[in-house]
């Protein structure tokens, strides 16, 4: 079974998937290969991220790019918007999916086949709150280990 978090009442889902994305990088221990990471969400959510993945800090460098990149099997962070991308058969990464957006994936078995650790990101905007519990409802009645930390608690 995937570990499955739920990172619910985010303010700002970009910049918070940034933080998240060098927190999960950096945190590998020494000697273990990098962490892996493909991040999942709406093109005009990824086209932003991928801006601020460049900008957001002065100091940390967070090689990403979009899974259609020749660079992408190279690249430990990926940008896709399709969960079931052919693309990323040719991708290596396997570690983390961070999902940023609202749709359940269509073929869960999959998904967390591939992925041991799933990430779905859940704002305040209430349609992504609503959409965020009916992904928990379903990730629950499949069996999956899950947590949620609520970011209202830690502002």
């Amino acid at each position: 079974m995937a570990r499955i978090d739920f990172h619910s009442n985010v303010a700002d889902k970009l910049q918070y998937a940034c933080r998240l994305t060098r927190r999960i990088w950096s945190d590998t221990p020494s000697g273990q290969p990098v962490r892996q990471i493909v991040m999942v969400g709406e093109k005009v959510d990824l086209k932003k991220l991928d801006e601020l993945l460049w900008t957001f800090s002065t100091t940390d460098f967070l090689p990403h790019c979009f899974i259609d990149d020749e660079a992408a099997t190279e690249t430990p962070i990926v940008l896709t918007d399709d969960f079931a991308s052919p693309a990323l058969n040719h991708i290596p990464h396997a570690d983390v999916m961070i999902h940023l957006g609202m749709r359940m994936p269509q073929d869960v078995s999959a998904l967390v086949a591939r992925f041991p650790r799933i990430i779905e990101l859940v704002t305040v905007n209430d349609a992504e709150r609503l959409a965020g519990r009916e992904r928990y409802k379903a990730y629950r009645e499949l069996g999956h280990e899950l947590h949620n930390f609520d970011q209202s608690k830690s502002a």
